[in-house]
């Protein structure tokens, strides 16, 4: 029996999603909480792998188990075995032919980025902090560039394991609310690291060092070191995995306050 679960996590305490030898991951807390309901070894494939301090609001996985039970134990009952900070938001058996990664049409990340002199206190972990005043115009129209199908060799980590850089980037977007920047991104898949380092990028002309014409450049030449640091991992959040229809999945789950839009 194949199952699918929505995850929501806050990943500040945790050394990413990826299983680690210390024990401290957030695949590692859910194999171990499943097992808990299940009584055997369990085994979870998420859709992405968010690294240390990277936050999720709809991570998808699936996990196979011999052991009959019903929706409401694999979230119930896991819940109750998982730290605070993780918490499984829906369980749906599914095909054997369905894979939380490889059955993903699309993933969605954003970027909580506070802009201010001081940085954050209350929602340390939770935003990015850049401390000098940001152009939104720049940022948007160096955004804009970055759409398409392009070779992102200069946005990747180089410990991507990724056979291709080549992806599919469908959103690139720009808001902004107060000292508060939302920066937000579609594709097909990412690389290691490609969120933070478009980020950085963007940040990079939204501060006036670079015009926005210079995205076209660094994606041209293909080379990470052409590109602006990496930013911070605090303010990252994978908001959405899309599935085909015919897995009958559900919807990500609102689990925000009303008002805070990440």
């Amino acid at each position: 029996m194949r199952v699918a679960i929505g995850i929501c996590y806050d990943g500040a305490n945790f050394e990413g999603w990826q299983s680690q030898l210390s024990g401290n991951t957030v695949q590692d807390r859910l194999e171990h909480a499943l097992q808990c309901i299940s009584g055997t070894p369990v085994r979870v494939i998420g859709a992405g792998r968010t690294d240390s301090g990277v936050h999720a609001l709809a991570q998808v996985a699936h996990f196979d188990c011999d052991v009959e039970r019903p929706d409401s134990a694999w979230v119930r009952g896991t819940n109750a075995q998982l730290p605070p900070q993780i918490a499984v938001q829906w369980a749906r058996r599914t095909s054997p032919e369905f894979h939380a990664r490889f059955s993903a049409t699309s993933r969605s990340y954003h970027y909580l980025l506070y802009s201010h002199a001081v940085r954050p206190a209350l929602l340390a972990g939770k935003v990015g902090w850049f401390h000098r005043p940001l152009d939104l115009g720049r940022m948007r129209e160096a955004a804009g560039m970055m759409l398409g199908e392009h070779d992102f060799s200069s946005f990747r980590s180089s410990q991507c394991q990724s056979r291709s850089p080549v992806r599919r980037l469908t959103e690139a977007r720009v808001d902004s609310r107060g000292a508060y920047f939302v920066f937000r991104f579609s594709a097909n898949a990412f690389l290691h690291h490609m969120v933070r380092n478009l980020v950085g990028c963007l940040v990079h002309v939204g501060k006036g060092a670079a015009p926005p014409c210079w995205v076209n450049d660094v994606l041209a030449a293909r080379d990470r070191k052409m590109a602006a640091p990496t930013f911070s991992a605090d303010g990252l959040y994978l908001t959405e995995v899309r599935y085909a229809n015919r897995w009958q999945l559900p919807s990500s789950t609102d689990v925000m306050p009303p008002g805070i839009d990440v």
